[in-house]
């Protein structure tokens, strides 16, 4: 079962649309979005007083899928969807 582990930096409610259309393609037979342990200390280090002008944030989604056909669906989904959020997304072998 392929899995897909997918960086996206953006909005709350950009986060929550990709969870929603992800949770809606064929073939995907889970969809979580994983806590990301690093944030506490990326806000003790000293860049977290540098002014953040897009208020964007980090989220970690990670999809399995039940084959090789579907979780090449769910990159071109998530490529595409991002795209028109204006959100990035980076899909990594590991979190």
């Amino acid at each position: 079962m392929p899995t897909i582990r997918i960086r996206m930096t953006g909005s709350r409610d950009d986060a929550d649309t990709l969870l929603n259309i992800l949770h809606g393609i064929d073939g995907v037979e889970h969809v979580e979005e994983i806590e990301d342990e690093t944030a506490a200390a990326r806000e003790d280090s000293s860049s977290n007083e540098l002014v953040d002008d897009n208020g964007a944030e980090l989220f970690l989604i990670e999809v399995l899928t039940t084959d090789r056909l579907h979780a090449d669906a769910v990159h071109a989904v998530t490529e595409v969807q991002s795209t028109q959020l204006g959100a990035v997304v980076e899909f990594v072998d590991e979190f």
